[in-house]
């Protein structure tokens, strides 16, 4: 059976979470345009060159999620991918393999990105009420499931 688009680019998130280098964490993120062509892909980990946090584990890496944000040493997926990205102006959709924190949504608001599909929810607080002050639509998989399968 052929994958849906949203099934088709979530499983892509969770293949390029796989290369992940944090030790919190494995995020992926799939910059897509209108037209359903992948823009460009990001995980999370830390700077080029730096030691990965899986091999020696940040200051960040024993703490709760959503905290100690400040000591955590990774660049998030969603930033990843848009410094790969070559026009932030063709972003449409981004899937996530989970939310966007709420520096990563400040982010994307300057872009032309419409849509944010993910699959778990990211325990922090503004990011969603952010997103969809500014009119866009957040989706959670877990919400839409039926949405996805069909």
């Amino acid at each position: 059976m052929r994958p849906t688009k949203e099934n088709y680019f979530m499983q892509m998130a969770d293949l390029v979470s796989e290369r992940g280098t944090c030790a919190r964490r494995k995020v992926g993120c799939v910059l897509v345009n209108e037209m359903g062509h992948v823009l460009a892909t990001g995980y999370n980990g830390v700077a080029k060159d730096q030691t990965h946090c899986t091999s020696r584990p940040c200051p960040g890496a024993k703490c709760k999620s959503g905290e100690g944000l400040e000591l955590c040493e990774a660049i998030h997926a969603e930033q990843n991918a848009l410094l790969q990205c070559r026009d932030v102006y063709k972003i449409h959709t981004v899937y996530c393999t989970d939310s966007p924190c709420i520096h990563c949504i400040k982010l994307l608001l300057n872009t032309s990105c419409k849509r944010i599909i993910f699959r778990k929810e990211y325990p922090h607080s503004g990011s969603q009420k952010l997103w969809e002050r500014s009119g866009r639509i957040w989706l959670s998989r877990q919400f839409l499931n039926s949405y996805f399968e069909t």
